[in-house]
């Protein structure tokens, strides 16, 4: 049986105890003893994106919690690879130490990087050295596959742009975007693959986010709270009146849809 002590106040160094008991091949949890990196994977990200909705709620107590459920993951992982004689939790905190400092040399070495822009290149000159990337595509299929679609479009475009693969401004993403929109037109008047241009349309829509400093995959995810916010909006006044939106004509809806737009910012503005 592993050994493990029950305490009032636990620390980090516990975590991996906690784990390593759960996994015991004698006395662990049926459950944690079954699990491998492939069952556990959804879960990892399942408890990230969760950590993430704590912070979009600025919900610091549930932070705290998820931010745990999401050390689990990782020490779950440790111990699973641990057991194989391959590596433990300490061996992955050495390997991120050792990158932090690598990469950060304008703090525990001599180079000077006085701003944010220095720093970023510097990282990605390092990060290159490290990884032995000499080409721009090798950069490029680095960017792990399991990304969102929208990361990731937005890193592998990042990495093209660092080779110097890029428009000057955002004049050139723009006008790219328009042209990717008029054959998408034509694709789904019968000229193309409608899907494979809508494709390039969002992917060109993401360049444009790089260029103007927003975060593509959030700034959707803020357009699908605005949109379900105005829905709930529109719905109500619908009920208010008496009208059934099956019904209607898209006419009229739109004309609710503008005044919930008018109500919802009415409401922002208070």
């Amino acid at each position: 049986m592993a050994e493990f002590t029950v305490k009032n106040k636990y620390t980090l160094d516990d975590v991996p105890l906690i784990v390593k008991s759960l996994r015991d091949p004698e006395t662990g949890c049926p459950w944690d003893k079954e699990q491998t990196h492939e069952s556990i994977r959804k879960d990892l990200i399942e408890e990230t994106y969760e950590v993430a909705d704590a912070i979009d709620r600025a919900d610091m107590d549930n932070l705290e919690e998820e931010l745990g459920d999401l050390l689990m993951q990782i020490a779950l992982h440790s111990e699973i690879e641990k057991e194989k004689g391959s590596f433990d939790i300490d061996d992955v905190a050495d390997r991120l130490c050792k990158k932090l400092v690598l990469r950060h040399p304008h703090v525990f070495g001599e180079v000077i990087a006085d701003d944010t822009e220095t720093v970023l290149r510097n990282w990605e000159d390092i990060k290159r050295a490290e990884k032995s990337q000499k080409t721009g595509s090798d950069a490029i299929n680095d960017v792990p596959k399991a990304y969102p679609a929208l990361i990731r479009s937005q890193k592998v475009q990042k990495r093209a742009a660092y080779t110097g693969f890029d428009y000057k401004d955002v004049s050139g993403a723009m006008s790219d975007l328009r042209s990717e929109i008029d054959e998408l037109d034509r694709a789904i008047a019968g000229d193309g693959d409608p899907a494979e241009e809508l494709g390039d349309v969002l992917f060109s829509a993401v360049n444009v986010a790089r260029f103007i400093s927003a975060d593509a995959e959030l700034a959707l995810t803020r357009a699908c709270e605005k949109f379900i916010s105005r829905f709930k909006i529109t719905e109500d006044l619908a009920a208010e009146r008496g009208i059934d939106m099956k019904k209607t004509d898209l006419d009229h809806l739109n004309m609710l849809w503008e005044e919930s737009k008018k109500e919802k910012q009415g409401e922002s503005e208070k």
